[in-house]
């Protein structure tokens, strides 16, 4: 029979008590890569700016006239259009899809309430080139709401291609499959509605992501995104920009965007 020493066993049970508190702390103080991700669909134009580019001043209008727009996603919820209507702003992008796996829930408040107050509306996607093909994103967007009609009113939509909030930068795709991956997107989208997407991104994603792949800019109007005093350089090809989000802390609604012209230009870009 083993020999039972007063106070031993209490002892061993508050020793193992202190190597799981000790574990525990320890876990705590790793980082967790889950926990820094976002979860799939929650990612907007623009999120990757401030973390990649940083900001470099605020921008002030310069000599061309420029037409001030804004892009919405499912974070700013219901969006108060009259108060952005009365400030000045004239036209919206509005999220629709994300992959094959992800519509706005607000899309519909969000797209009818700004052509409700007047403004020219379009509607973007957020690709994630490392889920499906391009084509397969190019359908699903123009199937749950990124069409286009001839009623002067709705802009074409856009390709939203940036820097992944879920993984590697680039989609884990080379240079050379990225570009094919765009193309494919394009040319679905064209087929689809006869009109050619405008592409949205970074430059600096551009170039690393591509490349800086200059071949799309004959047909595909560009949208930066730099949150600075100037657009600074532009991704190969394009010698000027169609729109520029310049902030993501503008007033009502943090993304706010200029167009390259006045009005009558984001008119016929809507007529195409």
């Amino acid at each position: 029979m083993p020999v039972h020493r007063p106070g031993s066993a209490p002892r061993r049970r508050l020793a193992a008590v202190g190597t799981l508190l000790a574990a525990f702390s320890l876990l705590l103080t790793l980082p967790s890569a889950a926990a820094d991700t976002p979860p799939r669909g929650s990612a907007h134009m623009g999120m990757g700016v401030l973390e990649h580019d940083g900001r470099q001043g605020t921008p002030v209008p310069g000599d061309a006239t420029q037409t001030e727009g804004v892009d919405v996603s499912s974070h700013q919820g219901n969006v108060a259009w009259s108060t952005l209507w009365n400030s000045g702003v004239k036209w919206a992008y509005v999220k629709a899809t994300e992959g094959t796996y992800y519509t706005n829930p607000y899309f519909a408040q969000q797209y009818n309430g700004s052509y409700n107050v007047g403004m020219i509306r379009g509607a973007y996607h957020f690709a994630t080139p490392d889920t499906t093909s391009g084509a397969t994103q190019a359908n699903y967007f123009v199937d749950h709401g990124g069409g286009w009609s001839r009623d002067g009113r709705t802009l074409p939509g856009a390709l939203d291609i940036e820097w992944n909030p879920y993984g590697a930068s680039c989609y884990g795709k080379t240079q050379s499959q990225m570009v094919s991956w765009i193309a494919d997107f394009l040319a679905t989208y064209k087929a689809r509605t006869g009109r050619d997407a405008v592409i949205y991104t970074a430059t600096s994603w551009w170039t690393e992501c591509t490349g800086n792949y200059g071949g799309f800019a004959t047909a595909n109007p560009l949208w930066i995104a730099r949150y600075a005093t100037t657009v600074g350089t532009l991704p190969a090809g394009w010698s000027y920009y169609t729109m520029w989000q310049y902030t993501s802390s503008g007033p009502t609604v943090g993304d706010h965007d200029r167009f390259n012209g006045a009005l009558d230009r984001v008119v016929a870009l809507a007529n195409g």
